[in-house]
């Protein structure tokens, strides 16, 4: 296959009606098209359509992947649901942008990375990654931190430039936010490096904060959320709540950040962990080869001790395997003479069972395979 491209979009705030499926099957013919998905994949020519136009009009996430080694995601969010100050401060490099259209922010990630070996359709990114729409309305920045990071990595700031703050929780990564990385092929290393300044994030104490916090809210501003939350016509309620109850957390606890640290030592930090945890796995399997190769010579020597007993045995089974004349009897007295010479060389007799297989390839000299397979072996 030449050339692969996978495209997937996914509505997720309110469905589709037919007048806007039917635009959308108008421009593909072969897509898998419902009132809250639009998946094709093209293995000649593309989509005759501009995603970013699709995201305006109907869609609230994107996925496309390409074979030649691009990973793109699009996120689209209610514009009162983000701080963009906040969301321009991590998405500022060339692989991440925030796009305002109307009452909605787009948000595009891109990694753009030479293809791997491995074959990857596409199919099933899009659901292990849209968790992250709801995360980052909700106030989360770990992915926002992450598409920095990634820009970081690939080169596109200056090495001075500091880091935006690190959110909490970095440390323990979500199975979405693991996904967006393997997505985005961030170095894990450099992951670990930052969340060394991520604050933990305690779950069970966080939810505990947020149900006391609620518990602490106005009675009917109370009853106007649980209104909201329960009719279903206002889908963001619950995110809105969070983005809140994050927002009064971290003002009321903003002493004791640590320093934001730079490009350049972010970068020399996992590159330094990188170079010692290959050191790490290289001792291990230094180690467990030893072991290996003990066992192995404890076998070895036991299977010897064996033969030993049965020497003359053997030496009547060689000649009868070679008489036999077919490859699989050759194979076999081969791999027996070289259980008996390595049994010779163990009790110091190499020089007569030199001599004696000598003797066998002189005597056989005209069964060219059987001689062919003890030069091989380097019986001789």
């Amino acid at each position: 296959m030449s050339e692969y491209q996978y495209y997937e979009f996914q509505a997720l705030d309110r469905p589709l009606d037919q007048r806007e499926m039917a635009e959308l099957r108008a421009v593909s013919t072969r897509a898998v098209i419902t009132t809250s998905r639009f998946v094709n994949h093209y293995e000649w020519g593309d989509l005759k359509a501009s995603p970013s136009a699709w995201m305006e009009l109907y869609f609230d996430a994107f996925l496309y992947l390409a074979n030649w080694g691009t990973h793109e995601l699009m996120l689209r969010l209610p514009r009162r649901m983000l701080d963009l100050e906040t969301v321009r401060n991590y998405c500022c490099g060339e692989g991440v942008s925030v796009r305002i259209k109307g009452d909605v922010v787009i948000l595009r990630f891109v990694s753009e990375e030479e293809p791997g070996e491995d074959w990857d359709d596409g199919s099933g990114w899009l659901s292990s990654l849209i968790r992250l729409r709801a995360d980052i309305a909700a106030g989360d920045n770990r992915a926002l931190y992450l598409a920095w990071l990634m820009c970081a990595e690939r080169g596109e700031f200056e090495d001075d430039v500091t880091e935006p703050p690190v959110p909490p929780g970095l440390g323990r990564l979500s199975a979405s936010l693991e996904a967006f990385a393997e997505f985005l092929r961030i170095d894990g290393d450099l992951i670990a490096v930052a969340a060394q300044h991520s604050p933990d994030a305690d779950e069970a104490a966080f939810l505990k904060g947020f149900e006391d916090w609620l518990v602490s809210l106005p009675a009917a501003e109370k009853t106007e959320k649980l209104i909201r939350l329960t009719t279903g016509n206002s889908p963001h309620t619950q995110a809105e709540l969070l983005r809140r109850f994050r927002s009064e957390q971290q003002g009321a606890g903003a002493g004791g950040i640590p320093d934001l640290r730079s490009v350049a030592e972010l970068l020399s930090a996992a590159e330094n962990r990188a170079a010692a945890r290959r050191r790490r796995e290289a001792e291990q399997a230094a180690r467990a080869r030893t072991r290996r190769e003990r066992k192995d010579a404890e076998r070895r020597a036991h299977y010897l001790d064996q033969l030993a007993a049965r020497e003359a045995e053997t030496w009547r089974e060689v000649e009868a395997l070679i008489a036999t004349r077919l490859p699989k009897g050759y194979n076999r007295a081969v791999r027996l003479l070289v259980d008996l010479r390595d049994l010779a060389a163990r009790d110091g007799r190499t020089s007569e069972i030199a001599a004696r297989i000598q003797s066998l390839r002189d005597q056989h000299a005209r069964k060219r395979s059987f001689v062919d397979r003890v030069m091989e072996a380097g019986l001789l």
